[in-house]
This record gives C-alpha cells, structure tokens and sequence, in this order.
C-alpha cells in the first residue's frame, strides 16, 4: 500500500540526471493547502512540485492515491520517480476527461471548461455554456462510465482522465491507466457535509493552477450558505418534511446523517427521519413512512416523478398523504437541461448554498424574500 503521508525530513526523491539541467532535489518547504471541510483530499506544495493525495476515492476504501503535480516551467530541471506516485501530470491541465456531471461545474467556476475535451454520456450535460461545446462537437462523447470507448479516449489525448469508483473496480479505468494517461479518482460524492462536497473545487483549481480562484469561490459559496443558514434561524415554525419515493416495494430516503439531511437540518426544517443514522440511503415499506409521514407539512424530491397525475399513476396510496392534498410537493426533477439532463445532479454539489436556499425558500415563504429558487419547483 502506498502510504498517505509525505516523505519528510530526510526522505529524497530519486531524480533523474540524464541531461545537464536535471537536478536532485530535497523535498523542502512543504507546506499544506489549508481545508476547512473535505478530508478526501490533501495538497500540499513543495519547492518543485505539488503533491495531490486522494485518501477516500470511495466508500471502505484502503488504498490512497499520490499524484505528482509539476508545473510545465519545471519539467526540464527535474525528473520524478514514477514508481513513487500513481500518476505525474503536467500543470496547468490544457486536456481533461471528466466522468461525472458534478465535476462539470468546477470548470466552468474556474473558467475552463474548453479544456473538457471528451465526456461519458454527454446528453446528461445540462449547462448552457457546456452544452454548447459538445453540440459543437468540441466535447466527445465516450459511451457509459463503465465502459469508455477507449479508441476515442486514445485519439483526443487527454492529458488526465478525473474518475470516479463505487469500488475501484472499473477495468476501463486501468486500461486507461495503462495506456499512458494518468487516472485521479474523485471522491467529492463520499464526503459527509454539504460544503465538504463543494469545497473539492481546491481539487480541480490545483490541477489548473489556479488556486486561488478556487479558494475565493469556496469562500463565497461557504459565506453564503452560512448566512442562508444564519437566516433560517429567524424562522417562525418547522414545517414537518418528508422525502423520497418508492422504488418498486421499498420506499427511499436519506438516513439523518447524509448531507441532504444536514441541509434541511440547516434550513430549519424537522426532516421526520432526522434521528436514524447511516451509510446510503433509508430502504422502507410503505406503511411505515406512511405511518410516520402522513401528515407531513412538506414533501421534496419524490424520486423522478415531476407531476401529480404521474404520482398517482405510479401508486394510487400516494394520494393519501396531506402533502399530496395540499399540492405542498417540490421536486427538482422538472428543472433539467436542453436534452433532459437533471441540473441538481450536475451543480447542486458544487452550490449548496443555492439548496440550502431553495429549502428555505420552500419551508419558510417569509424568508429570503426576493429569493427565487433555483433546483426546486412545485410538482405539475
């Protein structure tokens, strides 16, 4: 197992003195990209480079990931022992794969996104200005995340391919790996707080050189959601919440300690399953939810349905519920992109200070008044 922890004090990195500028260098300086949320990821800089340590690339997972980040200014002066690292790649990253919608809106934060040149499922893309380049042609569709078309991949050359694991088990990955281009497997989906997720824009601004853009847009995505937080405080009531939906027998929805539930923790909301604890989501029958949620003030996000009469259709008893009655259903399924793409999947990990407001906005009327909400939307 490669270890975690950065070879400090006397450890050196081999390098290589092929040619008359090659250097050996100490690792000197170390100094660690402060993080305020995310423990999934480390940076951390030295005098030539930067290391990016990936610590939970997914869920139970007991190998770490090091990654050698060097500036393109540097790589005539030194030469890195490839079998100290996963993967050595050149900053700033002019070519890159992504793997999932979530990672899209870190580009364009940071005011990159031409260099996303191939995508896994590019119908599931919703933003306007990405949108764009792949009906341009400018983005190449890959097939499924499970299986990359790799002769694709092979011919617009990306520089990395950002992925992502249930398991660490995607053959495709490892071919990819083989094949030369470097695999960096992001984790942001495992983190277990809202602005722990967003906060893996450090990641995507590392690997672009742009740190500090990064680290300015987290600060205003996290100002924001704690004054939104601050805000549902003043709050005159807690309407009663309930989420999810059947999928065929077993009801749906998120145990108390996911970031969903954090997030109507936060809007100041009582969320009726807020006590029950957790890896993934709950997994109920319809008469227990029943029992507990029938008289429920609220009720979001009831699975992909985005209109009554297809509730209705899909199961006769939702009808029972006084949220159902009282037409008090929000979804943010109706909002989606030009080819039907869910734009929540997309940038709600990136921005959950605009959640956290929708949910405001939904639970409290009186709040956040000249606010209109961005993901979520009353059923049809």
């Amino acid at each position: 197992m490669i270890s975690r922890y950065l070879f400090l004090g006397v450890c050196l990195l081999l390098f290589n003195c092929k040619n008359k500028d090659s250097q050996s260098v100490t690792i000197t300086d170390v100094s660690k990209v402060p993080l305020s949320y995310a423990e999934g990821f480390e940076i951390t800089h030295h005098e030539n480079f930067s290391t990016l340590t990936i610590n939970s690339p997914w869920p139970n997972a007991e190998k770490t990931y090091r990654y050698a980040l060097v500036h393109k200014n540097m790589l005539p002066k030194i030469t890195l022992n490839n079998d100290e690292f996963d993967g050595i790649i050149t900053i700033p990253v002019k070519k890159i794969v992504v793997t999932s919608t979530t990672h899209i809106p870190a580009l364009e934060l940071l005011g990159v996104e031409k260099s996303l040149v191939g995508f896994p499922g590019t119908d599931y893309i919703s933003s306007e200005k990405t949108r764009s380049r792949v009906d341009k042609g400018k983005v190449r569709e890959l097939g499924k995340n499970e299986g990359i078309n790799t002769e694709v991949l092979l011919e617009i050359q990306p520089e990395v391919v950002i992925g992502f694991g249930i398991d660490g088990n995607n053959k495709t990955l490892e071919t990819i790996k083989k094949s030369g281009i470097p695999v960096i497997y992001n984790g942001d989906w495992i983190e277990h707080s809202p602005l722990a997720k967003a906060e893996w824009i450090k990641f995507f601004g590392v690997l672009f050189n742009k740190r500090q853009k990064a680290d300015s847009i987290f600060n205003t995505i996290e100002k924001n959601y704690l004054e939104a937080k601050s805000i549902a405080l003043d709050a005159k009531s807690k309407p009663s919440v309930l989420s999810g939906a059947m999928h065929k027998d077993i009801w749906y929805l998120p145990n108390g300690t996911s970031t969903e539930a954090e997030i109507l923790k936060d809007a100041n909301v009582n969320y009726l399953w807020a006590d029950t604890k957790g890896n993934g989501s709950l997994s109920l029958n319809f008469e227990v939810v029943f029992d507990k949620a029938k008289n429920a003030d609220i009720w979001i996000n009831p699975s992909y349905y985005t209109s009554y009469e297809a509730l209705e259709s899909s199961n006769q008893h939702y009808t029972k519920f006084d949220a159902y009655k009282s037409k008090s259903i929000y979804t943010f399924a109706n909002t989606t992109g030009s080819t039907g793409g869910v734009l929540y999947y997309e940038l709600g990990i990136a921005r959950p200070d605009l959640v956290l407001k929708d949910i405001i906005k939904i639970c409290h009327p009186d709040l956040l008044a000249d606010y209109k909400p961005y993901f979520y939307k009353p059923l049809h």
